[in-house]
């Protein structure tokens, strides 16, 4: 979004008076619904207060200096800054609502959703229809951890390999192979299943591994040490670490081929749709979503993902029945989304999927 000038600093934001705040909300509105710099002369007709071009080009060279706006090229037209947008969201920013219709589509399709499938099929419907709603492209991204879980078993492979099946309380299955010791009886195996089966339903495997954790040394007491190995065994295979354990789905990138204006614009998207295909950067930066109350909202280079492609995202954080965050969901796009529209879909959108998923 070009280079901003270096801030003057926050307390010069604050000290703006209504002119300046005017003519730059201006600038801003425009960008945000043609991505076209404003002049002067245009800027004069739009105010709500008589100024002539020559007072509204003096305001925009004072705005330009504290970094807010910039030119493109030589013409005497404004844009935002990444800097400016930040102030613009942060501060002048007016949330619209929810049309109603919008409001009851997203009720019934995501309801509907959780009573055909498991919470990746809840997930990929709202994600498909946030999409569709914003135009962007929308990703979510939660633990594996977060399934609830009715039942494990053990089932002896190989002489050093045995399968974990586990089973979740939304029926899904997810099997996994573990290294066990060669002379491994069968009723270790079944000693272990029923070692945990009498802990695990309605966990999740997070609070699962917790209070195994917090057992361990009455757990060592009460199985042999080749049962309690087993025991370990399988709850580590199941935690998992890092990006590989995190659920991304993305919905929606040929949205953001809509409405391009310029090869720049086509360049733009590429370097993010390569962004969106580097899973680690996109769960890091919806982790940091997780981490805020409310709509949290990341504009071009003030993140890593987005330093080339220029984007932003505006995401929120999703949580289960008990208010525990168990993941986020957000709406990627260019800077110039509709930030007053999208930001309530966002927040009503994860807070429908959050009562869903929280029964």
């Amino acid at each position: 979004m070009g280079n901003p000038i270096p801030p003057a600093g926050a307390q010069s934001f604050a000290n703006l008076g209504d002119r300046p705040r005017e003519i730059f909300r201006q600038i801003v509105d425009t960008y945000l619904s043609s991505g076209d710099p404003v002049g002067s002369r245009q800027l004069s007709r739009l105010l709500p207060m008589a100024l002539s071009p020559a007072s509204v080009r003096n305001v925009m060279q004072d705005l330009e200096e504290l970094g807010l706006v910039y030119a493109p090229h030589t013409s005497a037209g404004r844009l935002p800054t990444e800097l400016g947008l930040r102030f613009f969201v942060d501060s002048l920013l007016q949330i619209g609502d929810i049309a109603e219709d919008e409001r009851a589509q997203i009720e019934a399709q995501v309801e509907a959703a959780s009573k055909d499938h498991d919470l990746e099929g809840v997930l990929a419907e709202a994600t498909s229809l946030l999409s569709g709603l914003t135009r962007g492209a929308a990703v979510v991204v939660t633990s594996k951890d977060n399934a609830r879980l009715k039942q494990i078993e053990f089932v002896r492979l190989e002489p050093e390999r045995a399968l974990a099946i586990l089973v979740g309380e939304d029926g899904s299955v997810e099997n996994r192979v573990l290294q066990v010791p060669r002379d491994l009886p069968a009723s270790s195996l079944i000693e272990a299943a029923n070692y945990l089966n009498a802990r695990i339903r309605g966990l999740t495997l997070g609070q699962v591994r917790s209070e195994i954790e917090d057992a361990r040394k009455i757990a060592q007491t009460e199985l042999d040490e080749l049962t309690a190995r087993l025991v370990d065994a399988g709850l580590a295979s199941w935690g998992g670490a890092g990006a590989e354990h995190r659920q991304l789905i993305v919905r929606g990138q040929a949205n953001l081929l809509e409405d391009l204006t310029a090869m720049a614009d086509l360049d733009r998207i590429r370097l993010l749709f390569s962004d969106l295909e580097t899973k680690t950067e996109v769960i890091d930066l919806l982790e940091r979503a997780e981490t805020g109350e409310g709509v949290r909202i990341f504009i071009g280079s003030e993140n890593r993902l987005f330093s080339l492609s220029g984007s932003s995202m505006i995401a929120a954080p999703l949580r289960d029945g008990n208010k525990r965050i168990v993941g986020a969901l957000g709406i990627i796009g260019p800077t110039r989304l509709n930030y007053a529209r999208i930001v309530p879909m966002v927040d009503y959108t994860a807070k429908v999927v959050a009562r869903v998923v929280g029964g």
